[in-house]
């Protein structure tokens, strides 16, 4: 399994390597050679180097990210994890060179405003699955099918709606969008945002019980399979049209690794592939995910374009 640490960038070797330079002023022909050689080692070691930064809890990420590792790893290069919790700080880190892919991102709508303030130094490598939405869900047992019915039952849920991270785009869609276009603040509604984990754990804990809960949900999610429950209609279109998942890179990632940017842009997936694999890496594999991509490989072993870099 790939090492999650720190990937360390070309600015800090370079420092890294200027002050080394300092203290050798005795031997200065020999210790620019060898300052060179080292240097030439480290850009070459950087260049098979790719650092990959998600949310893992939002399992998109998680089974994608595990996927280019698997392939990569085989080619030749070393993939490194970054385990980001915000998407604002994801978005960050890629734009400021930290990591090198955020291997599956909602740009189009859900992330819009962060591919506004930083898509200038954001590439994006190709578009991997074409029917992401965002959802809010209720248990089937639940007589309410349309986010329309919500303001008339606030009772039934205690006035909560349970959502995720507070950065995430499904927290300010329910927040901005939802909330005021349906009526849900004069109803009484409020949105607890916490993380997806505490939200699953919640849904888990209401739906063993038969109780009554909202949530903030999206498909493809592996939960929507997995819980007895059901998307509510959304007449006035307040969670957004269906978007792509995206492979986003750092900007320069195609110039530097062409090989492994036209690798990625030949990825697609369609519902049955998508849902397979999340199914497997998360529900199959909870505590291994490059095993559980392993599995699925073996399954399914004409759906990724081989790599020839």
């Amino acid at each position: 399994m790939s090492t999650h640490r720190k990937h360390l960038r070309r600015r800090q070797g370079v420092a890294l390597v200027s002050a080394a330079a300092l203290g050798l002023t005795l031997t200065a022909c020999a210790s620019d050679d060898a300052g060179s050689d080292g240097a030439t080692e480290e850009s070459a070691a950087e260049d098979m180097t790719i650092t990959l930064g998600y949310i893992p809890s939002w399992t998109d990420g998680l089974s994608t990210a595990y996927l280019l590792d698997n392939v990569l790893s085989e080619a030749g290069y070393t993939v490194e994890h970054e385990e980001v919790q915000e998407a604002g700080l994801l978005y960050t880190a890629l734009a400021e060179g930290d990591v090198d892919m955020y291997p599956s991102a909602w740009p189009e709508v859900t992330h819009a405003k962060y591919m506004e303030e930083y898509g200038d130094s954001i590439e994006d490598i190709g578009t991997y699955y074409g029917n992401a939405k965002l959802t809010m869900a209720v248990p089937e047992y639940t007589d309410i099918d349309s986010i329309a019915e919500l303001a008339d039952n606030p009772d039934l849920f205690d006035g909560t709606i349970t959502g995720i991270e507070p950065g995430a785009g499904l927290t300010a869609a329910v927040q901005d969008n939802v909330i005021p276009t349906y009526g849900l603040d004069e109803a009484g509604y409020e949105l607890q945002t916490s993380s997806t984990t505490a939200m699953l754990t919640e849904l888990e804990q209401a739906t063993e019980n038969e109780e009554d809960i909202l949530v903030t949900l999206w498909q493809p999610f592996w939960a929507n399979a997995s819980y007895p429950v059901k998307t509510l209609e959304d007449p006035e279109g307040a969670l957004g049209k269906a978007e792509g998942l995206h492979f986003l890179g750092t900007d320069g990632f195609a110039e530097e690794r062409p090989e492994v940017a036209e690798w990625i842009g030949q990825i697609t997936l369609d519902d049955a592939q998508y849902g397979s694999l999340e199914d497997t890496v998360v529900n199959e594999f909870p505590d291994d995910p490059a095993a559980g991509v392993e599995a699925w490989l073996e399954e399914n072993p004409d759906v990724i374009p081989p790599f020839e870099g």
